[in-house]
């Protein structure tokens, strides 16, 4: 006996056909979410460093830092290897998923100009 091949019928192959959009749409919506994340989290940061990043003064800006270069200055205070009065308390109060957000998020802003 031969195995015959399978049939799909309409709903079936509608449902298979409707699973990568519902996959794109829930990437889309987990980015979105992970860049409000960020911004809300970034927003502890506007004290010193300025709305949105954008320092005035002597400040760093961190308005369009590439987030490798962030995450690793936000390394180097957590472990107290570069100098700081208050910024290796604050990267410690934070977990590596949440400075992620916030390093993505700045990266993502334009550049601030001095």
């Amino acid at each position: 006996m031969t195995p015959r091949p399978a049939r799909f019928g309409p709903p079936l192959l509608a449902l298979l056909l409707a699973v990568p959009a519902v996959q794109a749409q829930s990437t889309a919506s987990t980015a979105s979410s992970d860049a409000s994340r960020g911004r809300e989290l970034a927003a502890t940061c506007a004290n010193c460093h300025g709305t949105g990043g954008r320092a005035r003064g002597e400040m760093r800006p961190l308005a369009g830092m590439p987030p490798q270069a962030m995450l690793a200055m936000l390394d180097a205070y957590r472990k107290g290897t570069l100098p700081a009065t208050i910024m290796h308390q604050i990267a410690k109060g934070y977990t590596e998923e949440q400075l992620g957000l916030v390093a993505a998020w700045f990266g993502s802003q334009p550049a601030a100009t001095r």
